[in-house]
């Protein structure tokens, strides 16, 4: 068969279903023989490139599958690049295939030739050529393996025309295991023993959990070992939906924008346990005060995090399915109720000082977190909730509430504006049974606005709720409080995106008053197709708490 078949043959075999592209000169033969495996493979024709990238990415992140692309050279495989640096920070797991000129124009400088594996060298977690058709599906198979095995991560293969247009024999084998890869670590036992003794004899532990737990499809251990120890647990970002936020438990989000308990109390801890998180400076504040009176578990798939941000006491390198079960069944069974308590004070206080005013202010314009809260309640806490980058992604992540696991599609490493729309419309392809809300600032919306046409041809029923505060909101913030109010270039002049939405053929509706913010939601879930709810939201919001860049996480401030 030819190449482009042997391609797409392989992607069956790998489970593949769904793939985002964009078809240009380069990739005309894939594209040629896919057009024969319609009822077999559905494509999603994405606006751009770096749409198909997010929206794989979505699809990835709530199915727990591969997400697969298709592109072609030149200019259609570097705008693709961003998507693959969103994808390495987050661990995501994705085959972007491109096509390439023909192999005897390589190094001529033909037209759309670009040295694409040497561009994306430093954002993907491996990447090859295939020159020689019979190359394709072993390639392909292996890409598959690292892309998913290990610390997830996304893999480029970028196949020359006149290897896809080739003919050869089709053999495919599933990659099992390479040669000097090791993509999970043997738990070192003295390492287990020494978790659980500390474990076993600590007072004010508290658990980090984040991303690795859901990639690992841990949950259930993660819940083993939390009611045996009795620990608090806050969460990462991207650990959200890992622990229901209504767990007993549960004690907040870490971090810049987290809750105020997990940040000002990690200084009293003894013990932190970290699970599958990395310690992103956007969770420590200044690693020389994070945590300065704690031991540290590090449970982490990924040798080189361990160490590199903070120093880790105990390493426990593995797999977290399988190092958690093993500390579960060495440690005692007990409770830190009182330990608990003191975080339900902060949660208290908290309220008191933020909260309150966010979701149930009493006068003035909309805010971000009262419609988020409107949004969440409308929907029983149980949707899965995509966000952009920005002020409406902290809003959403502090006031969603999460019931189930992969409920929350996020930038996190990248901070990628634009994300939110392409990434919407994969979730939704990935979780077609779930309702899928997209809370997006004005900013970032019109980074990737095209893809509202995709969501018309595709027919895919997103929510989106347009957060419009006509500026760039979290700039703003940072502009006002620490560049004395001197808002440089970032106040907006918006278009009609009720205009736009309806070209598209998308449901809209304006809200502008608090009377009427109940009435738009229901009106949104309640819509069969996709929807664009836009909230004309208070111009000068700031989401609060707050850790200042590069100050201590105990830091945190209230305004």
């Amino acid at each position: 068969m030819s190449g482009s078949q042997a391609l797409i043959e392989s992607f069956l075999i790998e489970g593949v279903d769904t793939l985002f592209g964009y078809p240009g000169g380069a990739i005309i033969p894939v594209y040629d023989a896919l057009y024969d495996y319609r009822d077999r493979i559905r494509h999603i024709l994405v606006r751009h490139e770096q749409g198909a990238v997010h929206a794989a990415q979505g699809y990835a992140r709530v199915s727990g599958r591969v997400g697969v692309c298709l592109v072609t050279s030149g200019p259609g495989a570097t705008n693709t690049v961003t998507g693959l640096a969103d994808a390495l920070m987050d661990s995501t797991p994705l085959v972007l295939v491109t096509g390439q000129v023909g192999s005897s124009l390589l190094g001529t400088d033909a037209f759309q030739e670009t040295n694409f594996v040497g561009i994306t060298q430093a954002v993907t977690k491996w990447n090859c050529q295939v020159k020689r058709t019979e190359e394709i599906p072993a390639a392909i198979a292996k890409a598959f393996y690292i892309a998913r095995s290990g610390r997830p991560g996304p893999v480029v293969v970028d196949i020359t025309k006149d290897a896809q247009c080739g003919m050869a024999p089709f053999h495919y084998k599933k990659v099992t295991a390479i040669r000097s890869y090791i993509p999970v670590p043997d738990p070192d036992m003295a390492c287990i023993e020494e978790a659980a003794r500390l474990i076993d004899r600590a007072q004010h532990p508290l658990v980090m959990v984040g991303q690795g737990v859901v990639l690992g499809n841990a949950e259930a251990e993660l819940k083993d070992f939390l009611e045996k120890s009795g620990m608090p647990v806050a969460s990462t970002l991207l650990g959200l939906s890992a622990v229901p936020t209504d767990a007993p438990q549960y004690v907040g989000m870490l971090g810049m924008h987290g809750n105020y308990g997990p940040n000002i109390k990690n200084r009293e801890c003894d013990l932190i346990v970290a699970v599958g998180m990395r310690f992103d400076d956007r969770v420590t504040g200044d690693p020389a005060h994070f945590a300065e009176n704690a031991r540290v578990i590090h449970l982490e798939i990924d040798p080189a995090e361990i160490g590199k941000i903070i120093p880790a006491d105990v390493p426990v390198a593995g797999d977290v399915r399988e190092t958690l079960p093993l500390i579960t069944s060495r440690i005692e069974r007990r409770s830190h109720n009182a330990w608990i308590a003191e975080f339900r004070e902060c949660d208290r206080v908290e309220y008191d000082a933020v909260i309150r005013r966010a979701i149930h202010p009493e006068s003035g314009h909309i805010r971000m977190g009262e419609t988020v809260d409107a949004v969440a309640r409308a929907y029983g806490n149980d949707a899965v909730l995509v966000t952009d980058v920005g002020q409406q992604q902290m809003f959403a992540a502090r006031y969603f509430g999460f019931r189930r696991t992969r409920s929350i599609v996020t930038s996190g490493g990248l901070g990628t504006m634009g994300f939110g729309l392409p990434a919407a419309i994969g979730a939704k392809l990935g979780a077609p049974e779930r309702d899928v809300v997209l809370f997006v600032g004005d900013g970032g919306l019109q980074m990737t606005i095209q893809e509202l046409a995709t969501i018309y041809q595709s027919q895919v029923p997103v929510k989106i709720i347009l957060l419009n505060n006509s500026f760039l909101g979290m700039v703003r913030q940072w502009q006002e409080l620490f560049y004395h109010s001197r808002y440089s270039f970032t106040r907006m002049v918006n278009p009609d995106f009720g205009l736009i939405a309806r070209a598209n053929g998308i449901g809209y509706r304006c809200v502008e008053r608090r009377e009427e913010l109940a009435d738009a939601v229901a009106e949104m879930k309640e819509t069969p197709g996709a929807f664009l709810l836009e909230v004309r939201v208070e111009n000068e919001e700031n989401v609060f708490p707050m850790v200042p860049a590069g100050a201590p996480a105990s830091d945190i401030r209230f305004e």
